[in-house]
């Protein structure tokens, strides 16, 4: 947002666009909430955690979804708190159901519902084929763009309802007079899978765009997709969207998607840290953590990890098949332990026949 365009609002707009309601309450309810636990915390340092965490994106951790859900920041936040969480997933080339992506976002939010996620799988698969596996980029992207965007999206599939029914059915027979008795029969060239007029359908989701009370994408970015087809189906519009390389920049928090699997998870809280450690233990992290307790899920541990739970999963590779087989070296460690006290045994066995050697002597003198 422009600096002049911040100062010529309004005290309530400024406060409604940027949520700051929501934060203020939540803040307040946070430190309430922890005062209980611990009266000796300071409320200062507390808020200016609570804040910091809030501006560097690191508050959804384990938040409700009502939470997650409640401003723009929060949601892609979220988004980009499951890609770092799951990355691993797409580096390995995993393909997992709608129903495994739903478990790893409940793994970050416990009562998130499925119903986004089922959308999402739409816009990749549509509807029938939604019992397919999908790649983590291509979910990600969608995830992004259906979470985010959700009440656009809602608003413009019903101005796409709207604009199709408005047309006539193509399997409505058209009838053309002619001289004689007998009648002519023509149909429409186009199907239901041709969808609406593109340019149309940018024209009616316009006004959408205008408003400030939810989040939209880029007017010139609309009108590059629907100006260069001529018809869209609403699907085929919400892919194009998510394969935006603008409008993801627009949204800010996700790489490229060239450089989406890249870089190492160096930059991951300890929180973050655990929770992927846990689905992909594979997985070798930097911080090199001892022992936990679950916490309550509140956002002034994501930004100091000094006073965050540490990581009780292991951070090493799980043995592979090989190594689950006693190794060489351990075993002939043990062969060795095993040799030496045999030749302890063996000492100890001539000692004592050595001495009774010696009484025996001593008595026949």
């Amino acid at each position: 947002m422009a600096s002049d365009d911040r100062f010529s609002m309004t005290t309530e707009k400024y406060l409604a666009r940027h949520h700051v309601l929501v934060y203020m309450e939540d803040a307040v309810a946070q430190l309430l909430e922890h005062r209980e636990e611990n009266s000796k915390i300071n409320p200062i340092k507390f808020l200016c955690e609570y804040f910091n965490s809030v501006r560097d994106g690191n508050h959804t951790m384990f938040r409700e979804y009502s939470y997650i859900h409640a401003t723009p920041h929060n949601r892609a936040s979220f988004v980009r708190l499951f890609w770092k969480c799951y990355r691993q997933i797409g580096k390995k080339g995993d393909l997992l159901s709608i129903q495994e992506y739903h478990s790893l976002l409940s793994l970050l939010c416990s009562d998130f519902p499925f119903e986004p996620v089922q959308k999402t799988a739409k816009i990749i698969l549509l509807d029938d084929a939604l019992d397919c596996l999908i790649s983590f980029s291509d979910f990600i992207y969608a995830f992004q763009v259906q979470f985010y965007f959700e009440e656009f999206i809602e608003k413009s599939h019903e101005m796409y309802q709207s604009l199709h029914q408005t047309q006539r059915s193509p399997r409505d027979p058209v009838v053309v007079p002619s001289g004689s008795d007998d009648t002519k029969v023509h149909q429409n060239s186009h199907h239901p899978g041709d969808g609406v007029d593109a340019t149309q359908y940018f024209r009616a989701i316009y006004p959408l765009c205008d408003r400030s009370n939810f989040s939209t994408p880029p007017v010139n970015v609309l009108k590059e997709i629907l100006f260069n087809v001529p018809r869209v189906s609403f699907y085929g519009f919400l892919m194009s969207i998510a394969k935006s390389e603008r409008i993801n920049e627009h949204i800010g928090r996700l790489p490229s998607k060239a450089e989406l699997l890249e870089g190492a998870d160096a930059d991951l809280t300890v929180q973050e840290a655990t929770i992927q450690n846990h689905v992909s233990p594979t997985v070798r992290l930097s911080n090199s953590t001892n022992t936990t307790t679950k916490s309550k899920a509140h956002p002034i541990s994501a930004t100091n990890p000094a006073e965050a739970p540490q990581n009780v999963y292991p951070t090493q590779r799980p043995p592979s098949a090989n190594q689950r087989k006693t190794p060489p070296s351990r075993s002939g460690a043990v062969n060795n332990s095993f040799k030496v006290r045999r030749g302890a045994m063996k000492k100890d066995s001539t000692d004592e026949s050595s001495s009774d050697d010696t009484e025996e002597s001593s008595d026949t003198n």
